[in-house]
């Protein structure tokens, strides 16, 4: 099995994350990550979905996807065409190793965002392979407790998802959208 990230462009509407979320639940697919938010357009929201899938079943997967109503593009987002990126906050015990601690942090890019009651909470960003990194070598010094955002991709360059797929699907004025009738609610 290998990872794979996907884009979905969704329409902006009550119950669509619970469908996209429930035909993995209902197929026994996990889901490494998935991170939801607007995009550019009010009544569209990129999802950022990544699997630990094999090939085939990638495709049988986003063949599901595109059956769903309020489904607008799916993409893959393969490593050489796309920019990667996760947020960390991790909250530290200082003890006695503070500077050893900022010391690992600084090494990272990372900032300490709050120095409190013994506690260090560290913030980062980045690709996901140096954000495991840092987990590993911060967890010599104890991990009280960590959030992690999901992963989100953005094509390089001058590519968008919305403008290759609004305009292949005749979607002139992106406002339409919110005029469709959503008929799996």
């Amino acid at each position: 099995m290998s990872t794979h990230t996907i884009a979905v462009l969704v329409e902006n509407s009550p119950g669509v994350l619970a469908r996209v979320a429930s035909l993995f639940s209902r197929r026994a697919y996990n889901i490494d990550s998935l991170a939801v938010g607007p995009t550019e357009n009010p009544d569209i929201s990129r999802m950022t979905i990544v699997l630990n899938l094999d090939g085939h079943v990638l495709d049988q997967v986003m063949a599901q996807l595109y059956k769903l109503v309020n489904v607008i593009a799916i993409s893959e987002m393969t490593d050489e065409a796309t920019i990667k990126r996760e947020l960390l906050l991790v909250k530290v015990e200082i003890g006695t190793k503070k500077s050893e601690i900022e010391s690992v942090v600084a090494k990272f890019g990372a900032t300490i965002v709050n120095d409190d009651d013994g506690f260090l909470t560290v913030q980062a960003l980045g690709e996901p392979a140096r954000i495991e990194k840092l987990l590993e070598d911060l967890t010599a010094f104890g991990i009280k407790e960590l959030v992690q955002s999901g992963l989100v991709a953005l094509e390089r360059g001058s590519a968008a998802l919305s403008d290759r797929t609004l305009s292949a699907q005749g979607i002139s004025t992106l406002h339409e959208l919110g005029t469709q009738a959503d008929y799996q609610n």
